[in-house]
């Protein structure tokens, strides 16, 4: 089976979570790593920012995709880093 055809047959996520997989397997570099803000997502996707946090959390549950903080080099918060396993 494809990796889509996989999402896409798999009852345990939601339509919004494979929504999200989908968008971050799209714009993900080389290394399945993907590192859009939660806004831009929401705003990409036409849903809100709540969801997002939603459908990244069920993902994570479920092993579809590791977070990992990223910081700048004056120690602020910046967008995290999503990969796509």
């Amino acid at each position: 089976m494809s990796y889509f055809g996989e999402i896409y047959g798999n009852p345990e996520l939601s339509a919004k979570a494979k929504q999200v997989l989908v968008y971050l397997h799209d714009r993900a570099n080389q290394d399945g790593e993907s590192w859009y803000a939660i806004g831009t997502m929401a705003k990409e996707l036409s849903l809100s920012r709540s969801t997002i946090k939603r459908a990244l959390a069920e993902l994570i549950r479920q092993g579809r995709v590791e977070k990992q903080a990223r910081f700048r080099e004056n120690g602020g918060c910046t967008s995290n880093d999503y990969r796509v396993r």
